[in-house]
């Protein structure tokens, strides 16, 4: 079998509320497509922005407005993370300080992806190339140091800002993965690092679980 993103996952203090949050914030369970978003319980402090975080789309301004008062009824805030006053796009975070985008209607990049447009990391270009073959995943973009694969049946992006890259905030969101024996020794052989039975580092540094089947 090869490597599948089988979720993406949040570590919290409050992992029910953390799923109540985006379970208002997605319309729907967080079990559901285009991923699983899980929570697991973690006693790990935020510290600084996260390496990894949702890009959300928006049909027109009426609807980014609406997504940004569900989120902020639901319990976000507003934040600073030094975004231009024209840039278009709302920054939030969650009851637990993750932050997440919610993107201007029109954006070309995110078009057709779904309402998770994309995970947005911060990342190389060499990590890109990384989870392109690791998912086996195509390149939709490579462009100064700036990389981001999607599954060939469309659907949310994963996106990497290239450097330099934000110090790891101490709770970062991970990376599911199902594979079997030998893919696991695959990606190690693409620069992944074995931590643990299930956890694996990739070439930036960022841990992610594997499931071996």
């Amino acid at each position: 079998m090869t490597s599948q993103l089988s979720a993406f996952c949040f570590g919290a203090h409050d992992p029910e509320r953390l799923e109540r949050f985006w379970t208002v914030v997605l319309g729907r369970d967080p079990a559901g497509p285009p991923f699983p978003v899980r929570f697991r319980p973690s006693a790990a402090e935020k510290a600084g922005h996260n390496r990894m975080h949702f890009d959300l789309t928006s049909m027109s301004p009426d609807d980014q407005e609406a997504i940004v008062d569900r989120a902020i009824k639901a319990g976000a805030r507003h934040i600073d993370v030094g975004q231009l006053p024209e840039e278009k796009h709302v920054v939030l975070a969650d009851p637990e300080g993750n932050e997440f985008d919610v993107i201007e209607p029109g954006n070309n990049f995110l078009a057709g992806t779904g309402f998770i447009g994309a995970v947005a990391c911060d990342g190389t270009r060499e990590v890109g190339l990384f989870w392109s073959a690791a998912l086996r995943w195509p390149l939709v973009w490579d462009q100064d140091q700036e990389t981001a694969i999607q599954s060939p049946e469309g659907g949310t992006k994963i996106s990497w800002g290239g450097p330099p890259l934000n110090p790891k905030s101490g709770r970062e969101p991970r990376f599911e993965l199902v594979a079997s024996a030998a893919e696991v020794e695959r990606l190690v052989s693409l620069g992944a690092t074995r931590l643990d039975d299930t956890t694996m580092t990739d070439p930036d540094g960022n841990e992610f679980s594997v499931t071996v089947e």
